[in-house]
């Protein structure tokens, strides 16, 4: 049986006795299920190891695979350059993975930069693989921003790739779960935070990928967390097999979760075919989310709809409500794609004929014309989310004082008034006045001490 099992692990780097220099002892209990992993995954004597690690070289749209002939790295960037691996890749299995992704154009393989040395993700895996007794070879694959049904499949490109060579394989997926655990933790706390590890500790231990798979964008988000993209890999890897899952730690003492687990192969089953389960289940909620948008919600649609699909701007349907009309507004359109944000384009004050014109051509703007992302493609629409937020007058306020993070949105103007940054209310992860007003002025260009003037708004959302 070509593919042996699959783990997940952490990668904290004061989990090394050298770096960690004794405070590693307050996760214990994650180093002892961490040796046990290891051991696990020696006894199978697998030929090869495949690590997906976040700090591996990481793509917008693009899932790299480690190519040449091996790899060395250390931890130098810690302070210990002593502490050292050095690896020897499966170029054969490399190369037979990336022709199964070319075949079904899955954005993957050894294009893009290779950044040479290894990255801590990897290496901490290594460390106790190799004093495990493992001295084969490894394939070391980066995550991507890329959707979750890519990185699933790709998981079972893997799988396919090892039963094609005949290649005794273990996968490794390094990720840590929420940064966010603690207020006085390296990255502070969010309430996500806990409800994220708690889920992942349940999918792991009951080996329910469905409910990993399907885990809300922006409970993740909240989170910080950086290891779900390689547990989606994993789950892919697994695919239309029963396991036997064992959960052997989760803890998070220093504010940033660490969970270890293992899954055994059972057998094979048809009724575990999870990314497809996934994908439908995202369909059917989509399909509800259209049947009920109103028609500020629907304009949106349409209009980007139409401009993707024949080039041309709409005109404005007949028949709207007066509402839409008969009004001037600014207004803000947000696109959402797989629960990420995928375009956000708005005017503040008004600038076309009516709130429907507003709507209409901020839409495409947010589809088409937002820097921060490529251009929406016919391919995607179907998967698009929208939201309109419909802006009130903004008033000029003497200070932050007068703003609430959930109730006001707030302008950041420069003392000349060349520079603005803007911020919506009840955003997700602002949730202090202060953030609120950093981001604007990051936004708007605006240094942290400059002189600047604060107007604060209303929205009418429309979700």
């Amino acid at each position: 049986m070509p593919l042996l099992g699959a783990c997940a692990v952490p990668h904290p780097p004061l989990i090394i006795p050298e770096i960690g220099r004794g405070q590693e002892q307050g996760i214990s209990a994650t180093i002892e299920a961490y040796k046990k992993a290891a051991q696990w995954a020696v006894e199978k004597e697998p030929d090869l190891i495949v690590i997906t690690s976040p700090h591996a070289k990481m793509y917008a749209d693009y899932l790299q695979i480690s190519a040449g002939a091996g790899a060395k790295g250390s931890f130098a960037a810690f302070g210990h350059p002593e502490v050292a691996f050095a690896v020897d890749y499966d170029a054969e299995f490399v190369a037979e993975l990336c022709a199964l992704a070319d075949k079904i154009k899955l954005p993957a393989g050894t294009l893009g930069k290779q950044d040479g040395g290894l990255d801590h993700g990897t290496m901490i895996p290594l460390y106790f693989l190799q004093q495990a007794g493992y001295q084969g070879k490894i394939v070391r694959i980066g995550l991507s921003g890329l959707p979750r049904d890519n990185h699933y499949a790709l998981g079972v490109l893997l799988a396919l790739a090892a039963e094609k060579l005949g290649r005794r394989m273990v996968l490794v997926a390094s990720g840590d779960l929420s940064h966010k655990l603690k207020e006085d933790g390296p990255y502070g706390f969010d309430p996500a935070g806990p409800v994220f590890d708690a889920r992942m500790g349940e999918c792991f231990k009951d080996g329910d990928f469905l409910k990993l798979l399907t885990t809300p964008a922006e409970m993740a988000d909240a989170a910080a967390e950086c290891g779900l993209r390689s547990f989606w890999i994993m789950a892919g890897a697994l695919d239309r097999w029963q396991v036997r899952p064992q959960l052997l730690s989760l803890e998070g003492p220093f504010g940033v979760g660490y969970g270890v687990a293992l899954f055994d192969l059972a057998k094979r089953d048809e009724s575990r075919n999870i990314g497809e389960q996934a994908a439908e289940a995202q369909r059917a909620e989509l399909e509800k989310l259209r049947a009920r948008e109103d028609e500020y919600l629907a304009l949106a649609r349409y209009s980007l709809e139409h401009y993707v699909r024949t080039g041309r701007r709409a005109a404005l349907p007949d028949n709207l409500p007066q509402e839409l009309t008969g009004q001037k507004a600014g207004a803000f359109v947000s696109i959402k794609k797989d629960g990420q944000l995928r375009g956000c384009i708005g005017t503040i004050l008004p600038v076309r004929g009516n709130l429907a014109e507003e709507i209409l051509y901020n839409a495409v703007s947010a589809g088409t014309g937002d820097p921060r992302f490529s251009p929406v493609t016919e391919a995607e629409l179907a998967e698009l989310v929208y939201d309109v937020d419909v802006l009130s007058v903004p008033e000029p306020i003497a200070g932050t004082e007068q703003l609430d993070v959930k109730r006001y949105g707030v302008i950041v103007e420069s003392a000349d008034g060349n520079r603005r940054g803007l911020l919506l209310p009840d955003l997700a992860g602002v949730d202090t006045v202060a953030k609120q007003v950093d981001i604007a002025r990051k936004k708007g260009n605006i240094a942290p001490g400059e002189q600047v003037k604060l107007y604060r708004f209303t929205v009418t959302r429309h979700v």
